[in-house]
């Protein structure tokens, strides 16, 4: 069933997923995601079981390569580490209920889902490419931290992403958060977010998933070789970020989600 293709292919996205991961403040998983998704179709595995594969993966693998990125960002920048755990929290809370929403949901309206969402984050990031900050349109209290964190939480377990690509501009256009201060908060929250998430796709796909060498829904394989790489290229594209500056950083990152949610509506073949 594994073939030689099959763990380059894993190589290759612990690769580009960890570097993306420190350099942007994303988990990674709207790369993984899909490209686990193709990845897995390529050797056989049936559509839905290949989407709920690569969504619990995806989310095991998030936690700790977001987690070295967080390390290498807290260590540059102060002020991150409450606001992406006080995040965190409540995520880990939604991160549970959507991945149990997704374990019902077909695979066709997973990627709907995924693909409009990714399209929305690149548009609005374009909308504002020019901004380096703006003013916060809410206050960041327990309320509006309790509100974002189950909601991006609740997105986070439902797609397999561990929400950086939804968290980021919430904090930028809403709360005022510098590009550089959002990527390093989403660090945090995301390596903290995806817990929830993993721990019920485990759950969901107890005794249910066929794929071979897996716990629920997350592959061992797939998680090992792509967190073999992704953990020490987080950090060094955490190292990256602090000396691109911010405008570039948005079009890269604009760039990626644009491309990623084309692909998944189908749009890119």
């Amino acid at each position: 069933m594994f073939t030689v293709g099959y763990f380059i292919g894993l190589i290759l996205i612990g690769i580009f997923v960890g570097f993306a991961s420190g350099l942007l403040g994303v988990g990674g998983g709207f790369i993984m995601v899909p490209l686990q998704y193709f990845l897995l179709q390529s050797i056989g595995v049936e559509s839905d079981l290949a989407m709920l594969i690569s969504l619990g993966t995806s989310l095991a693998i998030i936690i700790p390569t977001s987690l070295s990125g967080a390390y290498r960002h807290a260590k540059t920048m102060d002020g991150i580490v409450l606001p992406g755990v006080r995040l965190g929290i409540f995520g880990i809370a939604g991160g549970v209920i959507g991945g149990m929403v997704a374990s019902i949901l077909s695979s066709n309206i997973l990627k709907i889902i995924f693909g409009c969402l990714l399209l929305f984050v690149a548009v609005n990031n374009l909308i504002n490419f020019n901004k380096e900050r703006v003013e916060a349109k809410i206050p960041f209290n327990l309320i509006s931290t309790c509100i974002i964190g189950l909601l991006v939480g609740f997105t986070s377990g439902l797609l397999g992403v561990g929400g950086g690509v939804f968290i980021i501009p919430v904090l930028t256009v809403l709360l005022g958060f510098s590009m550089i201060e959002a990527v390093g908060t989403s660090s945090i929250f995301i390596s903290l977010t995806a817990i929830g998430g993993f721990l019920s796709y485990i759950v969901s796909g107890w005794g249910v998933s066929t794929f071979p060498y897996s716990i629920g829904y997350v592959s061992i394989i797939n998680f090992t070789l792509i967190t073999c790489f992704s953990v020490p290229l987080a950090s060094l594209g955490a190292k990256y970020a602090h000396k691109i500056p911010q405008k570039k950083l948005k079009i890269i990152f604009s760039i990626l989600v644009l491309y990623m949610g084309l692909k998944m509506l189908g749009i890119l073949s």
